[in-house]
């Protein structure tokens, strides 16, 4: 019996061809043009398909049977793939076909879309095989479904710190995005994940984009080894808080079969075991709130004892009622009796744990190199974000480093200068010369606003990156006739804020 074809050279053929094709993410928005791109992002598949209707161009094809999940002709696949063919597209278990004659229709089994990438380590263009999404099927989700690229992977991936390091851990890697990422980064990089399909799936993208990956199974931290330690580790973790109850389905994309937010409460408090001196772990999270209690305060005891440092931006707030209609839609379903049904069971189970909304954030912890108080950041920023935020998180990281060992003296040796994203805002009332209202406003990042007196208004005007603090505080004591030392005192803290926010850089 003669051994079947080589998947990994069916991979490389598959990779010739959708490069041959332009099946890119510029390739695509080429052929069907901002309105349907915009359409697909949207997960509205009609405007593509209008677009894409009786074309034999390759992407098209692959457009129309890939992403949208639609029947194509065997003959236009082959002359699309003439590497892979429709009978390598079979082996491989992208597709089914109905028969061997030209005429006959072959049907997706899988998404397989182009993705784009552009970081510190530049821009690469990669393909993604996840299963067959609502675009594709109008059906509900299976309970195994391995999510595409998604707009929580887009956050995380955004969101992550870019620094080189020797290992990275993805927890819950799905189809290997945030594992993708880190191998431009990183010299090795370990993939985890319950689900033997998603492993199977990121096994595929890493072979078809030319990574290698270490994929393992297991629930969060268990598939790591004894005395493994690692630069950074990742986590899209399955966060959805879901009633534990037989009438809602677990997804396992989704949910990690845990009550409330306790996954992530595990994940928070556990993560540092697995940390490096120095490394940083970051998180996609939900959490509860519950009356009389803070976002902040529910997450500060989630980190009691761990001993790291903790960077959290709460990005979301959603009260009992939206929260289970999105996910209840996340899976597919439509309204009838079985939404309602899923409905009261995610109302009765807030009710009964006082839940009063619920929180979606980012989450940065650090295992810290030196002795010291952790860093505890909690702030909430529910404006549109810019990108990437990686580097801002890195910066502020940074930042604070340098601020912890600098006693105002050693500060004010220092010469700052003002990031070039903020910009001044003053409102006057009228008739009156001076300002009533100064803002600082970032550009970029978290886009911070800090709102400032006269007084640090005209010092972060002198942070030029040639005058020392030192230097600026002493002409405000001039013109302002009053003891250097005081000047200092009332204006160094709002200083040391506007350098940890990224207002002010450090030289």
């Amino acid at each position: 019996m003669s051994p079947g074809p080589d998947p990994r050279a069916l991979l490389a053929g598959l990779r010739e061809d959708l490069r041959a094709a332009n099946y890119t993410v510029d390739g695509v928005g080429e052929l069907v043009g901002d309105v349907a791109s915009a359409a697909l992002e949207r997960e509205q598949p009609l405007p593509a398909l209008r677009a894409t209707e009786g074309s034999r161009e390759p992407a098209a094809v692959l457009l129309r049977c890939a992403t949208l999940g639609r029947a194509v002709r065997r003959a236009e696949l082959d002359a699309a793939l003439p590497r892979t063919g429709t009978a390598g597209a079979q082996a491989l278990g992208l597709v089914t076909a109905a028969g061997q004659g030209p005429d006959d229709e072959v049907r997706p089994l899988v998404d397989l879309r182009p993705y784009t990438v552009d970081d510190a380590a530049g821009a690469a263009e990669w393909w993604l095989v996840s299963d067959l999404g609502e675009l594709a099927t109008g059906q509900a989700l299976a309970a195994d479904h391995v999510l595409g690229v998604g707009g929580a992977s887009l956050t995380l991936a955004s969101a992550t710190v870019r620094t080189p390091v020797e290992r990275v851990l993805d927890i819950g890697t799905g189809c290997g995005i945030q594992a993708l990422h880190a191998s431009r980064h990183a010299r090795r990089v370990t993939a985890t994940d319950t689900s033997e399909r998603a492993l199977d799936l990121a096994a595929v993208n890493a072979a078809l984009n030319e990574v290698a990956l270490d994929l393992r199974q297991g629930s969060l931290l268990e598939p790591v080894e004894e005395g493994e330690r690692f630069g950074l580790v990742v986590s899209n973790p399955p966060f959805v808080i879901t009633p534990r109850t037989g009438a809602v389905p677990t997804y396992e994309y989704r949910d990690g079969g845990m009550p409330g937010d306790s996954l992530v409460a595990r994940l928070v408090g556990g993560v540092g075991d697995v940390l490096a001196p120095g490394g940083v772990a970051q998180l996609l999270g939900n959490w509860e709130l519950h009356e009389g209690e803070s976002w902040s305060q529910r997450l500060e005891h989630w980190l009691e004892g761990t001993g790291l440092d903790a960077w959290v931006v709460q990005r979301e707030v959603a009260d009992p009622a939206l929260y289970a209609e999105t996910w209840i839609r996340d899976g597919g379903q439509k309204a009838g009796p079985r939404f309602d049904e899923l409905y009261a069971a995610w109302l009765d189970d807030f009710a009964a744990r006082g839940v009063t909304g619920v929180g979606f954030g980012v989450v940065t912890l650090r295992r810290p190199e030196r002795a010291g108080a952790p860093l505890r950041r909690f702030e909430e920023n529910l404006a549109a974000l810019g990108d990437p935020l990686g580097e801002v998180f890195a910066a502020g990281l940074a930042a604070h480093d340098r601020l912890a060992v600098l006693d105002d003296d050693a500060l004010g040796e220092l010469a700052p200068r003002v990031a070039p994203d903020v910009t001044d805002e003053r409102y006057h009332t009228p008739g009156d010369p001076d300002p009533r209202i100064v803002l600082l406003r970032q550009g970029g990042g978290l886009r911070r606003v800090a709102q400032v007196d006269g007084d640090l208004a005209g010092l972060v005007g002198a942070c030029d990156g040639e005058l020392t603090l030192a230097q600026v505080s002493a002409g405000l004591a001039v013109l302002g006739e009053e003891e250097v030392g005081a000047v200092r005192a009332r204006l160094f803290p709002r200083v040391r804020d506007l350098l940890a926010d990224g207002l002010l850089l450090l030289p």
